[in-house]
């Protein structure tokens, strides 16, 4: 190991690790809890270049649903559990759920992965009802079945960091 720092933690446990450390951090005070209520939006880069959001907000935190596509020949679908913290405008937020990616090559059989996401990231409070956000989701796959029928590769077994943005208002 020279030249590399030793933490103590093999780096494929670390990010599960904070996950689970931030989920278990308490939530914001309680005058600083949202309303509660629906929140809809729009998500770009993530678990697809162009998404739909469409997110449930209590004092208990929030799950997620997002439903998008890499290049219209494919559905992109994850659900998340996150949970904010702090307090103001300006709060991080930590999840943990499922994403799943349906392929539809032309003359292939039909893709399909399934992955576990964990974002961290910010979400401010522009106005009262408008919040804008920016994540990293640690993407792990679980499962997959490609295209190609003689492709029996075993999902790959790193994590990969995947930035995206959004904006989304309450209803």
């Amino acid at each position: 190991m020279a030249g590399r720092a030793y933490c103590g933690m093999r780096p494929r446990f670390a990010v599960p690790a904070l996950v689970v450390l931030f989920l278990a951090l308490p939530a914001r005070p309680a005058g600083a809890q949202d309303a509660e209520g629906w929140r809809f939006g729009i998500s770009v880069g993530g678990v697809s270049t162009l998404g739909l959001v469409m997110e449930r907000v209590g004092d208990w935190g929030s799950v997620e649903v997002l439903l998008g596509t890499w290049a219209f020949r494919d559905i992109s679908l994850s659900t998340v559990y996150k949970h904010t913290i702090g307090g103001g405008d300006f709060r991080g937020v930590v999840g943990l759920g499922l994403w799943t990616v349906l392929a539809f090559p032309v003359d292939e059989r039909t893709g399909v992965a399934l992955v576990a996401r964990a974002p961290v990231g910010f979400q401010w409070e522009l106005q009262d009802d408008q919040f804008l956000g920016a994540e990293l989701g640690f993407s792990r796959a679980l499962a997959i079945r490609r295209t190609d029928p003689e492709d029996d590769t075993p999902p790959a077994q790193r994590i990969v960091p995947l930035p995206g943005a959004s904006y989304r208002w309450l209803r």
